[in-house]
């Protein structure tokens, strides 16, 4: 394991890791991954890491911006807080 954390210092890449015992820590990013994989990336053939990275990139516009959300009175992320911040 150390060998594993030397090789990520080594090229400046910083491990995330939660507290012992607790697994909430990723679980809304691991949500958000699990949905875009499911929306935009399976099925679908990307043929350079530019194209995923525009895809991603695209998705994640989309995501914040446009689609809505049963758990935010059916508004997108943007419009949920901007309605919480007009209140």
């Amino acid at each position: 394991m150390k060998a594993y954390s030397y090789k990520l210092k080594e090229n400046k890449i910083f491990q995330s890791m939660s507290r012992k015992g607790n697994c909430h820590d990723n679980s809304v990013m691991e949500n958000f991954f699990g949905i875009m994989k499911q929306e935009m990336y399976y099925g679908v053939v990307y043929y350079s890491y530019e194209q995923l990275k525009e895809a991603i990139d695209k998705y994640i516009k989309y995501y914040n911006e446009k689609r809505i959300k049963e758990k935010l009175g059916w508004m997108s992320p943007v419009e949920y807080r901007l309605n919480l911040l007009a209140a």
